[in-house]
């Protein structure tokens, strides 16, 4: 399976996938067509983590006074599900790897794998 999961008006989501050939690609934005907890529930079976799927940049984060409180997985799984700014962008999935983010360190491992 390959698999992205974007956000279209996300200038990093762009300037990624515009580097990538995403032919092979199923490309999901997630604000037109929302994460399933399904969809999450495979992407935690990854990286065994809803806290490395949850965007703590999200203006919400801030907003929601969220740095300050105490979140469990439960809690990280139910903000992602609820609300799409959440989800650490893009998500791309290829075969039996997932790349969460956008660090250039994570960057350049997904090119090296697709090169």
């Amino acid at each position: 399976m390959k698999k992205i999961y974007y956000l279209k008006t996300c200038d990093t989501c762009r300037r990624i996938l515009k580097s990538l050939n995403t032919d092979e690609f199923l490309l999901q934005e997630i604000k037109s067509e929302p994460i399933t907890v399904k969809q999450l529930e495979e992407m935690h079976a990854f990286t065994k983590s809803y806290e490395a799927l949850f965007s703590k940049r999200s203006k919400k984060y801030a907003a929601m006074d969220l740095k300050n409180q105490v979140l469990t997985e439960k809690d990280y799984k139910q903000l992602i599900i609820e609300e799409y700014t959440f989800l650490k962008r893009p998500v791309i999935i290829i075969d039996d790897t997932i790349f969460v983010g956008n660090s250039k360190k994570n960057v350049d491992a997904l090119k090296e794998i697709l090169s």
